[in-house]
Parts: C-alpha cells; structure tokens; sequence
C-alpha cells in the first residue's frame, strides 16, 4: 500500500495482504486482508496509530520513510495482537525516544508478547486527550473488542474514529474508501461474526457512547475506511439487537446418506412452513459463511449421524465454534441417524453452553428415516414456524 491521504494532516501507511487465506489458522480470508496503520501530522507534534502485521515490515517502514518523519512525538498501540503492534520492536528502533500510548492492559501484553521494554509505554486513560497542536486526540477504552486491552481513538476536529478492530473487515482492496457495498457488507459481516458477536453485550454498550459523538468516518484496522459512518454504524446496531429472522441455519454432516435425507426433508418442510433456511454442510463449508448466518437467524438445527457414540466429530467441531461465537439464536433442535446408540443428543446439549436457545425435542433414527420418522420432521418444522410467528423478537 503507497501513502494515502484521509484528510489533510492524516495518512494511511498501512499494507494490503492480497496473499493471506487465513487468520489464527482459524479464519478464512476469501478477499485477503489489509493492516491498517495511520499517521497523523499536527500543527506541532505526530502520532502513528498502531503496526502492521510483522509479515509486512518493510512496506510498512518503506512508507514512514518515504514521508520523511525524522521524529515522531506519540507511538499509539490500540491492540497488541500481532496483526496490529507485530511491527511496534522495529519502530521503537526507529524512533528510541518515541513513547508508546496504550491502555493498562495493553502495556501488559505489549511487554509479555512483543518483549517491549516497561519503560517505553506510558499508560492512558479513558477519555484522556492529548494534543497535537491542531488536532487532538481523545483515547476511548473499549475492553472486550475483541481483547480485553482494546482502545480506540478519536481525532476530534476531524471527526475520525480510528477503531481498531471494531467495523472492519478481512479485505483486501485498492480502495482507500468503502465503494462496494455488496462485497464489504458480506465480509464486514462475516468479520462481525467470527470475531466481533461473543462481544455483543459490550459492543452495544459502546455503540451507545459513539451515538454521543459526531463521527464523520470510520478508520478500522482491517478493510477499507468507512465514509459515511453511518453505514457501518447502522448494520451494527442491527445485527446487536436482540430481532431475529424468521430463518433457520440447518446444519448438518452424513456418512451413508440417511441424515441428509432427514436434512433435505426437514429444510422442504420448513420452507414449506414459510420459514427460510440456510443449509451448510460442516463437512465442506466455508465456517465464515456459517458464522455469518447465525448473526440473526432465529432457530439452528444440527443434523449429524453418530459415530462410535457420539455426533460425528465435523459437527463436534461445527458446534464448538456457533457455541464460542455466541449467535443470538432463539431455538434448537437435534436430528439424525444412528447404528446402535449412544449420546449424540446429550453431547450436544452440553455443548450448547452459551447459547441460550430453547432446545426443541429430538429426531433421532435407528438406521434409514422411514415414514414415522418423516411425520416427527414435519411436526418439527411445524413447531419452529409456530415459535417464529409466535416471538415477538422474531421478525416474520
């Protein structure tokens, strides 16, 4: 990424990623990612708002260069995951009397993960300021997005939010500005699910404290700037609301066919229902995708054969993840096939620990679904179009 300008005074340094396809070999990136970092250049002083990942050094010190910044007066590290300080060693090289600004608990991080020394860092406070001549800057701590350090930062005459991971996205794009709207909304909201929704409850609490300030645009850590705020700002607020979708996220993994039949029967009878449904093998499917259904679905089936004895362990997997994401669902069911036994139903319940949904009954059946088995599925459907028109959180 070359040097670009935001407004005047205010650059954009950072790197595009269009080679990485995966995040904490956990994420899939399907458009790449970028590492947003920032300068900002007062009347008096300078600041630089966070790194890059360590993969993108020397773009990232290629361009401090090129802008020629013999000193600079504040080194700001909203984070200190790799992807956002990874860089932060080679900077305080660079500029060995530059101190860093962080939160308390980003000090602590920056020195166990990064080995930078104590006295380097000078801790702020929330709504602390500091000012650069003709611009200032105000610190916003926002702990649990998606770390328990996090801070963002707020250029006030410019009305620049600088937010960290908040309001980004995986993507990798020449576009300084969101100009795409289809493709940025699908990855924001893919990001918003893999990394942002455990943190629901606080995001909201913060989205109400940024309702008491003018932002005009949204500088994220990953993905393309956000102008005008009130985009981002806007699909927030919804997908943290308590509404849900009259839909289902059907997910489900067979081994010999009889539990995708009883998904293919389900998901006509549900459609059938006036329900709509999102059908995803867990064997195959893109998690992010997954995750990115479940931000305002109202209902989840889990439909998996057992093995030995218990659910087949793509679903295990496939679980474990809706469950660590926190989805706002409403209600649940478990269907599937078995050989002999076991305690496929009540592992999955056990799994189910942080989602507060109501777990509907079972359909569970000893080899092939037969007829008996295709009445309890269309009771089953019937059941979750009768919750969904009778919610008064879901919207039909």
């Amino acid at each position: 990424m070359t040097i670009r300008t935001i407004t005047e005074g205010i650059y954009a340094i950072g790197a595009i990623d269009w080679d990485r396809q995966m995040f904490d070999e956990l994420i899939t990136l399907p458009q790449g990612t970028s590492y947003n970092a920032y300068v900002i250049r007062g009347s008096e002083k300078t600041a630089l708002i966070d790194t890059v990942d360590p993969t993108k050094d020397e773009c990232y010190v290629t361009n401090l260069v090129q802008m020629g910044l013999e000193n600079v007066d504040y080194i700001i590290i909203q984070h200190a995951e790799q992807d956002h300080a990874g860089t932060l060693p080679l900077l305080l090289e660079l500029f060995p009397k530059t101190p860093v600004l962080c939160s308390e608990k980003c000090k602590g991080l920056l020195i166990s993960l990064l080995g930078v020394s104590p006295d380097r860092v000078r801790i702020v406070a929330d709504d602390e300021t500091v000012s650069l001549g003709d611009k200032t800057l105000r610190f916003m701590m926002t702990p649990w997005v998606h770390w328990p350090e996090t801070m963002l930062t707020y250029c006030m005459e410019d009305e620049i939010l600088f937010s960290c991971d908040l309001f980004g996205s995986h993507y990798a794009t020449s576009d300084l500005f969101l100009s795409d709207t289809a493709t940025t909304g699908i990855l924001a909201k893919r990001y918003y699910a893999e990394i942002m929704m455990p943190f629901r409850s606080s995001i909201t609490t913060y989205l109400a404290r940024l309702g008491t300030i003018k932002i005009e645009t949204i500088a994220p850590s990953h993905g393309p700037l956000i102008r005008p705020a009130t985009w981002i700002l806007d699909l927030y607020r919804k997908w943290t609301a308590e509404e849900t979708k009259n839909s289902a996220v059907l997910l489900y993994v067979s081994m010999h066919g009889s539990t995708k039949e009883m998904a293919r029967f389900l998901e006509e009878a549900l459609i059938d229902n006036g329900v709509g449904v999102t059908v995803y093998n867990v064997a195959t499917a893109d998690s992010g995708m997954m995750a990115a259904s479940l931000v305002d679905a109202s209902t989840v089936i889990i439909a998996t054969p057992t093995v030995l004895f218990g659910p087949h362990p793509a679903m295990v997997s496939a679980v474990y993840l809706a469950n660590a994401i926190r989805p706002k669902i409403r209600y649940a069911a478990i269907i599937g096939s078995y050989g002999w036994g076991g305690k496929t139903v009540e592992t999955i319940k056990g799994m189910l620990t942080h989602i507060k949904a109501e777990i509907l009954d079972p359909v569970m059946k000893e080899g092939a679904p037969d007829e008996k088995t295709r009445q309890a599925l269309l009771a089953l459907a019937t059941t979750i179009a009768e919750k969904h028109r009778t919610d008064p959180d879901i919207s039909t």
